[in-house]
């Protein structure tokens, strides 16, 4: 499989930041990437101020992964994140051909004054084809800045990792599993992991003390489904030489 970079999103809005509305793009976008074995490396929540944006667009431009934005590319004066990402990429904001078209198709005469706005992008920017109303999302590199309506931006997003990302769908459905260990302290299981670690490449581990049990465990291991079987028999192999018990969590 070809390496992926991993992916990090921007969530855009006063209304996060204020508790008015509840972000639900981070926990589906963790749903859909696990589904193709990836994960989301980042995660920063913006409001909407342009200057802000830019700063966390003019970081985000500097790191690897491929970024997903959700939130502020409408008509009405809170929505910055157009002209935040022409004044990150040092280019104007101007109509785009195509997203004129497509906006005037679909409005008619309402189109303008007020809707025609959303074709003003920056320039070089590749349209996201919106399947609900036809107003465009867009990407500039590897950004991809979507409306914040999940019924909109999800189906926006699986296109954009069809169309410009397929070898990130190529991987095994990432899988997790935990167990919880009793009357162990963290320090005892340190140098286990780390020869988990070393031996499984791909292999993530959480490790999660009970505050109300001091010696309970939540331990987990998660990546490939083969490598997490291939050290989860280590690891119950290595509890019941050392006379630990343990139980899978029961999350339901």
């Amino acid at each position: 499989m070809t390496d992926c970079p991993g992916f990090g999103l921007l969530l855009i809005g006063d209304e996060l930041l204020r508790g008015t509305r509840r972000d639900a793009h981070l926990p589906h976008m963790i749903e859909l990437l696990r589904g193709h074995g990836q994960a989301i490396r980042w995660v920063q929540m913006v409001g909407d101020a342009r200057e802000d944006i830019v700063r966390a667009l003019s970081w985000s431009r500097a790191q690897p992964e491929i970024v997903f934005s959700f939130g502020g590319i409408g008509a009405t004066p809170d929505d910055q994140t157009r002209q935040a990402a022409a004044e990150a990429w040092g280019v104007p904001l101007t109509p785009h051909p195509e997203a004129v078209q497509l906006i005037e198709a679909q409005f008619g005469a309402q189109a303008r004054p007020q809707r025609i706005r959303m074709a003003e992008l920056p320039q070089g920017a590749r349209l996201i084809p919106n399947p609900v109303n036809r107003v465009p999302g867009f990407s500039l590199d590897r950004h991809h800045f979507l409306p914040g309506f999940p019924d909109m931006a999800w189906p926006m997003a699986e296109w954009v990792l069809r169309e410009e990302y397929p070898q990130c769908l190529e991987g095994p459905p990432d899988c997790e599993w935990r167990i919880l260990i009793e009357d162990t302290p963290e320090s005892d299981l340190i140098p286990l992991m780390e020869s988990l670690l070393a031996r499984h490449p791909g292999l993530g581990i959480s490790c999660l003390p009970d505050t109300r049990h001091r010696r309970r465990i939540d331990l987990g291991l998660k990546g490939d489904p083969a490598v997490v079987g291939q050290a989860g028999g280590e690891l119950v192999r290595w509890l019941e030489e050392h006379g630990k018990h343990w139980r899978p969590v029961d999350d339901s």
